[in-house]
């Protein structure tokens, strides 16, 4: 079992932290963005980034070739998806994809949005983790909470469609 902080403070104890939000054992903040045959999409429950998706796998692997074609045919298709609407109704102009075999969880991709205040850090990859620690540790405020909520609830509403 893992031990988990959570973006609300909040600590769980897990074997997998996307085991447990793809199945409903743990509800990530905000709710279920959107959800397919195979994958589900949520808010970061770690990062208080406005608009950072997690985009994972239901089905416990830990690598992109062990995809089924079904599998690969919905993750392009719900990943194009959600960009699209963080492009049109978020306003984001620039994301971040990240998908690593070496993790503890299981396949998951993040899609980390480039925001202005996150150049201080560098526009680099190498930038993302301290942009990441910077929000967890000093974006909590109430007023983020809220954006990131309303991010939450706008991306699920327009994916509905």
């Amino acid at each position: 079992m893992r031990k988990i902080t959570l973006s609300n403070g909040k600590t769980v104890e897990v074997e997998c932290l996307s085991c447990a939000l793809t199945s409903g054992l743990i509800e990530p903040e905000g709710g279920v963005v959107v959800e397919t045959e195979y994958f589900h999409a949520h808010q970061d429950v770690a990062y208080p980034i406005r608009g950072l998706i997690i985009l994972a796998s239901k089905r416990h692997i830990k690598c992109f070739d062990e995809l089924t074609e079904e599998e690969r045919n919905d993750y392009i298709n719900i990943l194009s998806k959600i960009r699209k609407v963080q492009r049109e109704i978020l306003d984001i102009e620039h994301v971040y994809y990240f998908y690593n075999e070496d993790t503890t969880h299981h396949f998951h991709t993040w899609m980390v949005p480039r925001y202005e205040w996150m150049y201080e850090f560098g526009r680099s990859i190498e930038s993302v983790r301290p942009v990441l620690l910077h929000a967890r540790n000093n974006m909590n405020s109430e007023e983020n909470t809220k954006e990131v909520m309303s991010a939450i609830k706008a991306l699920t509403n327009a994916l509905r469609c």
